[in-house]
Parts: C-alpha cells; structure tokens; sequence
C-alpha cells in the first residue's frame, strides 16, 4: 500500500510515494533567468504544468496507490493561498478520482515538517509539541508545533519582520553574480572565506528583522571584499540570528527539540553551527512532496 503526493511550490515541482517505512521523491527547480530572483505566480503555475508529467515519469512504476495527497497551500490557515499549488491539487485530485482512491490535503509547511522529521529518524516528533524552524525563500518562522490528528498544528511564535532568510541569501547571490536560487553557491563559497565576521541585528524576543544584515552585506561587497567573505558574512549573520531567537523561545516553552525545515535548512554552515538542531538530509529540508505523501499514507492508516 502506497500513497502518491504532489507539491507544486513557488520554485519546485514535486510528487513523492511513501509505503510506510520508504519512499521516493522526484523534483525539479523551476527555471529562473540570470539575474532575476523569482517568477511571477502565473509562471510559476503554467511551469508546473507543464512539468508535472515527467516529474510523475521519473518515479517510475509505483503500483498499489491506496490514496493521492497535494499540498493545496502554503500555510493550514483559511486566508493561506498561492495560486502555484494548483498545479498539484488538480492533478492530485484526478488521478485519485481515475484511481477510485480517497484524497487528502494538507499544507506545504505540514509537509516540510513530516519531511525533515521522517528524513532526520524523528517522526515520533508529529506525535509530540516541538520548536520548528521553516527558513526558505518566502518564509523565515518559528514555530510552535503541536500534534493534531495525523498532521500538525503550527503556530507562529517568532520570525523575521521584514526580509527572510532565503531572500537574503538570494540577493547576496545577485549581489555576486550567482545563479537563482543562490543557497548551494553560496553555502560552497562560505567554506573558502578567510575572514570571517558577522554582523548582530537587534532581537525583539522571538522578532527580528534581517533588512539591517542585508545593508551591511551590500557595503562589504562595495568595499571590495571577496565573494568568499562577503558569502561567510551573510550566512553567518542569519545563523546567529536563528540561534539566538532560538534560545529566546526556550526561555518561554521549554527545552523543546528544535527541527529545521525548507530550503535554507540544508545549508551546511548552519548545520554546522547548530550542533543541538534536527536536521533532515537536505534533499528534505528543500521543498519536496515526500512530507505530504507521509501524511497522506498516515491518513489512509488511521483510517484503515
């Protein structure tokens, strides 16, 4: 028995299956030209579109589909919506109706969370409260996370009040002629950097804001330091941020396990500086549809 999912994000078209214990997961980044830092959401949907059929192809035969999942949008509240995850919903939707099997929905941040935690050896933690960090390119948010039927409840509890992590570091990469998204660029220029500095934006206990950081990586690469540094200066900054918000929400909800989802979440100097976080394997800290085929196939099992 397996369950197939699809997620059709702002920058990835997803779809996953997952029997349980396994699962594989077929993706593929969105084409953004030199220079621009994203598409509009009629693009983002027409490519969807129109990649969907060869990102189904490339998980081969899967057989046995006792249900079909979509990530229909960005957030579980009612005024969540992003017109990209359409994509996924209606092929989602009939291939369950083709296949005479039930379908589920839930939201993209349920799946990174089911992903990274499944990914990390920890799916005990959707059946317990935890702190979970969703840093990508439109999203920079603590979260609050608590058990609800087969998914999760998150809260929002802290974050960025301005620019996210993933638009930080993508326009760092502009900055230094990278390619679109800058996160892999970025990350391998950060580990040749010989000097290494920071910068400490002002925290407001759980709120910060990153548009300070931003400033600051603008003039070091104006005065002429390297891509290396200037790479280093960027993502460290943001790592220090994350970890002192971190020990602020702690002091409030306890000694919690601490996941990190989405893109930025596989950066590897964070990992690096964040020995005491949960991290997935970063082919699931990336959005993907593995999360929403897991919740998916934990619905078809409580069901029965």
């Amino acid at each position: 028995m397996k369950a197939l999912a699809f997620d059709t994000s702002n920058y990835t078209t997803s779809a996953a299956w997952f029997d349980g214990n396994k699962g594989e997961n077929s993706g593929r980044l969105l084409d953004v030209k030199l220079g621009e830092l994203g598409l509009r959401q009629s693009e983002a949907l027409f490519s969807h579109v129109k990649r969907l059929p060869d990102i189904i192809a490339a998980l081969g035969e899967i057989g046995d589909i006792a249900a079909v999942g979509a990530s229909e949008k960005p957030r579980e509240t009612e005024d969540s919506y992003m017109p990209c995850f359409l994509a996924g919903v209606c092929s989602a939707k009939t291939a369950a109706f083709a296949l005479g099997v039930p379908y589920f929905g839930f939201s993209h941040q349920q799946g990174h969370i089911a992903a990274a935690a499944w990914s990390a050896g920890r799916l005990d933690l959707l059946e317990r409260e935890h702190l979970a960090w969703h840093l990508s390119g439109g999203t920079t948010e603590l979260l609050y996370v608590r058990p609800e039927g087969v998914a999760v409840r998150c809260e929002i509890i802290g974050g960025t009040d301005d620019v996210s992590a993933g638009q930080l570091i993508d326009r760092a990469g502009q900055a230094l002629g990278l390619q679109f998204p800058s996160g892999r660029e970025l990350d391998a220029l950060s580990k040749a950097a010989n000097v290494k500095d920071l910068y400490k934006p002002k925290i407001n206990g759980t709120h910060f804001s990153l548009s300070g950081v931003e400033h600051k990586m603008h003039a070091l690469i104006d005065s002429g330091a390297s891509k290396e540094n200037a790479a280093y200066f960027t993502l460290a900054s943001m790592i220090w941020t994350v970890g002192r918000v971190t020990e602020n929400a702690k002091k409030v909800y306890g000694d919690l396990p601490v996941l990190f989802s989405g893109g930025v979440a596989s950066n590897s100097l964070l990992r690096e500086l964040t020995p005491e976080g949960i991290f997935a394997e970063p082919r699931f800290s990336t959005d993907n549809a593995m999360g929403t085929a897991i919740l998916t196939y934990r619905s078809i099992a409580e069901n029965g």
